[in-house]
């Protein structure tokens, strides 16, 4: 999980991410934030996120990002 609260920091750094339930509800991530979370998700990580699995509920929580990851064959 603390790979993914570095990632989410570096990303946006203006925002608490432990504040928040839903990341996208709350207006911390946009579709451009997601894509660049993708982006560093499959490098830091190692995996390939699926397209169909490319929706707001999959990154809208720690928890959401965290279980897409390991979907895609990741640990955190």
């Amino acid at each position: 999980m603390e790979k993914i609260k570095a990632i989410l920091s570096e990303l946006r750094p203006e925002f608490n991410f432990d504040e928040s339930e839903n990341f996208i509800a709350d207006g911390y991530l946009d579709s451009f934030d997601i894509v660049s979370l993708i982006a560093a998700i499959e490098e830091q990580m190692g995996v390939i996120i699926d397209g169909l699995d490319i929706i707001p509920e999959n990154f809208c929580s720690y928890e959401a990002i965290e279980a897409l990851i390991k979907k895609s064959g990741g640990t955190v």
